[in-house]
């Protein structure tokens, strides 16, 4: 519960079938502010938080999407921005424009849950598909990778990283 850390921490459990991350957001509503951050969980993200929050603030919008270039080398592209501003954003609906990906920190308002069903399974990107769509999803570009930690080789290529900064090898 985090009382170890001096935190309150609250589950959610998604119950019998997994209802995808959308989803699950959707079935944590209760326990969320008006907005709030989403993080991938198996992401290292070298990022100035306070920066993102003040950039959602001042767009006005009811999602921000932190991107970075990627030109299709981690995984591939599936965002259009150009002149600071996010144009599109999908996984489905490919285009030769696409060279920016998701970068795994975003802020989403409360109302943005809204089309989503109580127990409905729903991805993410299905949310942030539909905010780019309204013109409602702000891009806040990176300049510092990703690192994808959910697995043996992610691990060690952040470890390799990591000791690289602190003069290990």
């Amino acid at each position: 519960n985090g009382a170890r850390f001096d935190m309150n921490v609250n589950y959610s459990y998604d119950g019998e079938k997994l209802l995808g991350t959308g989803g699950a957001i959707k079935n944590a509503e209760r326990y969320l502010d008006e907005t709030f951050f989403v993080l991938y969980g198996d992401s290292y993200l070298d990022i100035d938080y306070k920066a993102v929050s003040e950039t959602y603030k001042l767009r006005r919008k009811e999602g921000l999407m932190t991107i970075y270039k990627n030109e299709n080398r981690w995984d591939s592209s599936n965002v259009v921005y150009k002149n600071r501003e996010l144009l599109k954003y999908s996984k489905l609906d490919k285009s030769p424009d696409m060279n920016y990906i998701d970068y795994g920190l975003g802020i989403l308002a409360k109302n943005s849950l809204s089309s989503i069903k109580q127990g409905a399974v729903c991805d993410l990107a299905e949310i942030y598909e539909n905010l780019s769509v309204k013109n409602q999803l702000a891009g806040f570009e990176v300049f510092h990778r990703f690192y994808e930690i959910g697995s043996k080789e992610g691990l060690a290529e952040l470890n390799a990283l990591l000791g690289e900064a602190h003069g290990q090898k």
